[in-house]
């Protein structure tokens, strides 16, 4: 009998071998760039609720969002026990750990530096990468592994100067954020081809939100999220964009592509983050920042990059 096959993207089907190269690349800058909105738009939002409740909020939007559709176009649910375990998985990193140290950091650190900080994560994951997926790990990924984490330590020393140390403290939220993120990339591509792409990721959001709604019901009792007109845009967008489309885009990508190849482009987000920071919030970077900055993107590209192709 033959096997049923997933559900692919138009994208995936009609599109010749010659024309791939240039859809990857087209749909992982859009990703970068959907992500690096997210910083600034967490900014605004939080000052009319707090962490926690816009973080699970997020991430139960954009779940619900992505399973609604699927289950009137009748999309296969994911099926099998270990498909299962590691949608719990990456519902447990990627979007519970990952929105945790990127709601609370954004409370401690501006968005541009924020963004920078968030994007050390495919550092993280050519490590696990590695362990894990068996990628082949070359000499200069090491290398720039080694500046991305100089550059974490150069930006730290910086922060060392804020005397209240808030600062410190949104750089470790920040670090736990990536962990989480790298840790689920690596499940996302162990899913790879076994699940329908929109259904997987609408299950692992709505997983991922409720650590994140728990923590809210019992850290942030009695603070009540400010209905207005900034915060629901600020949401809607962060959810749907910087969340559905992003997520579901990204999984698509790793199911054609090697996890380190995509994350060549993550120098990018933080490259729109900081320009967002400078634009919109009036942001500021001073001499170790920027050094600590430089450092990481130099890192990001010399693990990622394959310079002779």
């Amino acid at each position: 009998m033959r096997r049923r096959t997933e559900k692919s993207p138009i994208i995936a089907q009609n599109v010749s071998r010659a024309q791939r190269p240039v859809i990857v690349v087209l749909g992982t800058v859009t990703v970068m760039f959907l992500w690096a909105i997210c910083f600034p738009l967490i900014t605004t939002g939080l000052e009319f609720s707090s962490p926690f409740y816009f973080a699970g909020i997020r991430a139960l939007i954009a779940g619900v969002s992505l399973l609604v559709p699927c289950w009137l176009l009748g999309r296969p649910a994911p099926v099998g026990i270990e498909v299962w375990i590691m949608l719990f998985v990456v519902g447990l990193t990627v979007t519970s750990m990952g929105f945790f140290g990127m709601f609370l950091a954004s409370e401690f650190i501006a968005p541009g530096l924020a963004t920078v900080l968030a994007n050390t994560q495919p550092l993280i994951a050519a490590l696990l990468a590695y362990v894990v997926l068996n990628e082949r790990l070359y000499s200069r990924s090491v290398i720039g592994i080694v500046f991305g984490f100089v550059g974490i330590i150069v930006i730290g020393l910086g922060a060392n100067n804020n005397d209240d140390g808030t600062m410190t403290v949104g750089i470790i939220y920040i670090l736990i954020g990536a962990l989480g993120v790298a840790m689920g990339n690596v499940a996302l591509k162990r899913l790879a081809g076994k699940v329908d792409v929109p259904t997987a990721m609408g299950w692992q959001l709505l997983i991922g939100s409720v650590p994140l709604l728990v923590l809210a019901g019992f850290m942030e009792e009695g603070q009540a999220v400010t209905w207005s007109v900034p915060f629901i845009l600020s949401l809607v967008t962060v959810s749907l964009l910087g969340t559905s489309v992003a997520f579901v885009l990204w999984f698509w990508l790793l199911q054609y592509n090697e996890l380190n190849r995509l994350n060549v482009f993550s120098f990018l987000t933080p490259a729109f983050g900081l320009f967002m920071g400078v634009a919109f919030f009036g942001e500021s970077i001073g001499l170790p920042e920027s050094i600590g900055i430089g450092l990481i993107i130099i890192g990001i590209l010399l693990a990622t990059v394959r310079w002779g192709r």
